[in-house]
């Protein structure tokens, strides 16, 4: 491994460390990161869905997921709860692809619209009945699990550093019970971590940044 493969992966394994770990109290800072990931990842995921794993479908994709990350941040930087929605959002949307990877079906539209139908259903559910908190330690637990487990896997050489991703990750993860519990026993600890110093700590929404 070379020296920038073995400093990003120290500083990804930091990274996500800190957000499994503690990203409760972390969450207004990182919002608008949180925010072009999922956007990214979506815009890819969107254009890969509908017309498959083409040279096309991925050039475009990284295009359009540009595209909606830059707007999904910027959204999220001006007003929270269009943030925090879209966390929620993220998180239905991750569960949706997930369960459908775990009963067989491979990444396409079908896995696609029942991530977005769940994602849809998590956003309106995370404001409709104040679920922001748990929402946003659920979904930092398990994202920062998925970024520790992502830097193992490029280490140990699973996922080529140039498809490290959301996608790469959850194939390896897929294809393995050994990564699997692996990210469920994080993603366990890290949600008990931040249940117990979130107790008493309360986040700020802060106002929003522009009227409309």
């Amino acid at each position: 491994m070379s020296l920038e493969l073995l400093c990003m992966g120290i500083i990804a394994l930091f990274v996500g460390i800190a957000i499994c770990f503690g990203g409760y109290r972390w969450f207004v800072l990182l919002l608008p990161i949180f925010g072009f990931v999922f956007g990214f990842g979506l815009g890819l995921d969107t254009m890969q869905s509908l017309f498959g794993a083409t040279t096309f479908a991925t050039v475009t994709g990284w295009v359009v997921g540009f595209i909606v990350g830059l707007v999904f941040a910027v959204l999220s930087y001006l007003f929270y709860f269009i943030g925090v929605a879209l966390l929620g959002g993220a998180l239905g949307y991750a569960i949706g692809v997930g369960f459908m990877g775990l009963i067989g079906f491979d990444p396409g539209f079908l896995t696609w619209i029942v991530g977005m139908i769940l994602g849809i259903v998590f956003a309106i559910a995370t404001i409709a009945l104040n679920l922001q908190k748990w929402v946003i330690v659920a979904a930092t637990a398990f994202g920062g699990a998925g970024i520790i487990i992502g830097t193992f896997l490029m280490a140990f050489g699973i996922v080529p550093p140039t498809t490290f991703g959301a996608g790469a990750v959850k194939a390896a993860i897929a294809d393995s019970w050994f990564w699997l519990l692996g990210f469920l026993v994080l993603a366990g600890l890290g949600l008990a971590a931040q249940v117990y110093t979130g107790r008493n700590y309360q986040i700020e929404p802060y106002e929003d940044r522009i009227d409309l």
